[in-house]
């Protein structure tokens, strides 16, 4: 019975994949929204205040997700 165990173990790192994937496309989403409203793509690509911001919007319940 040692083949028990892993399965429980995969699920929850595909688990927490597919979430931190979903996490990345919801930011990339709302960045574009952004980018639209303000109208300049280049100066707001790398701005680490939008990413905060948009990680605690992002926040999942039920995630335990570290960061």
């Amino acid at each position: 019975m040692s083949g028990r165990g892993r399965s429980s173990f995969t699920k929850r790192q595909k688990e927490r994949s597919r979430q931190e994937k979903q996490r990345e496309k919801a930011e990339r989403k709302i960045q574009r929204k952004l980018e639209k409203q303000t109208g300049s793509s280049e100066e707001s690509t790398d701005s680490l205040e939008d990413f905060s911001a948009v990680a605690d919007q992002l926040a999942l319940p039920g995630s335990n997700v570290e960061e």
